[in-house]
């Protein structure tokens, strides 16, 4: 009985102690990028905690339910699951501007570093080999990221000729 009491003072000082990360917050009606502190929330696809902006997207339902990824590339494939896509408000953090935009106006480039190594970048103002938002989720369900050792081999092999 006293070992069973010990263990029970040990849970609740573990869980009283835990901060509470969510993949998700309710109430944003005004369907605007969410500020977040270095692990406050994670990636509804991938789980990862989101450390910084950089290369982060978020999702606004209609309801105003603010799902957040820490790779755009986990967007991608989070809204391949959806149903009314349309309906889903979209934001991406640039990597030119350093602010959230519409995801949908965004242009996209292979090549960044990013944090599940999907390898693209977002920009608000048109860089060279940038691709449309559509352009850029076909190569996602394509498999044509650098999660893709052919794709990473050939990047690789284009950007830095022997």
């Amino acid at each position: 009985m006293k070992k069973l009491i010990y263990f029970l003072i040990v849970l609740a000082i573990i869980f009283t102690g835990c901060e509470k990360i969510g993949v998700y917050k309710e109430g944003n009606t005004e369907k605007k990028a969410l500020e977040f502190k270095p692990k406050e929330v994670q990636c509804v696809e991938c789980t990862m905690q989101l450390e910084t902006k950089e290369h982060s997207a978020q999702a606004i339902l209609p309801n105003g339910r603010t799902y957040f990824f820490d790779d755009i590339g986990c967007m991608a494939f989070w809204l391949k699951k959806q149903k009314n896509k349309e309906d889903i408000k979209l934001w991406v953090y640039t990597d030119d501007t350093k602010r959230y935009i519409d995801a949908r106006k965004a242009c996209y480039r292979l090549g960044d570093i990013t944090p599940m190594n999907y390898g693209f970048g977002a920009y608000e103002k048109k860089v060279k080999n940038c691709v449309d938002f559509s352009t850029f989720l076909q190569m996602m369900y394509r498999g044509e990221n650098m999660t893709n050792p052919a794709i990473r081999k050939k990047y690789l092999r284009e950007d830095n000729p022997s």
